[in-house]
């Protein structure tokens, strides 16, 4: 009889570790799917203007002898102060990417950064989407294709450079 109530309280310790064990898993994963989608929802802005100064410099370093290379030098300190006064009357290009699966899941983080870019973007500003489809639902991609005409709506160039796609 005693090795009996030995044994129930042992399983009864057994029941609390294991349910510990598992709300503490639990709890880790309910952090991790948090973290998720908290990643999933950031905008990431890039300035590719200066990345491709940059190396537009180094080609022309390598290319123009000194005399060409100071020269474009001056040039450039001309551009760089026309630009400082004038900041906002330059035309500018904004890549968006969508990267489609079989459902077009998509097509809301779309909607979402094509809204984000109507209120900055103007006529004289233009728009170039990068288009990864494996194929898919048909009406997954004409939602796509409605976001793209709120963009053409507002008379903004626009531009859809597929760069895989389905046969």
């Amino acid at each position: 009889m005693e090795y009996l109530a030995e044994f129930g309280v042992f399983a009864g310790r057994v029941i609390i570790l294991v349910a510990g064990i598992l709300v503490v898993l639990a709890a880790i994963a309910l952090l991790v799917s948090r973290k998720q989608q908290q990643r999933q929802e950031h905008l990431e802005v890039l300035d590719l203007g200066e990345k491709l100064l940059t190396y537009g410099n180094l080609l022309k370093m390598a290319i123009f002898n000194k005399k060409q290379w100071k020269e474009e030098q001056k040039k450039q300190k001309e551009e760089a102060k026309n630009k400082e006064k004038n900041p906002l009357d330059r035309p500018r290009v904004f890549v968006l990417s969508f990267d489609g699966d079989v459902r077009a899941s998509q097509v809301e983080r779309l909607r979402q950064e094509i809204s984000i870019l109507l209120q900055v973007a103007g006529p004289s500003d233009e728009v170039l989407i990068r288009v990864e489809s494996p194929g898919g639902m048909v009406h997954g991609y004409g939602l796509a294709a409605a976001q793209l005409m709120r963009i053409r709506k507002k008379s903004i160039p626009l531009t859809v450079a597929v760069d895989k796609v389905a046969a």
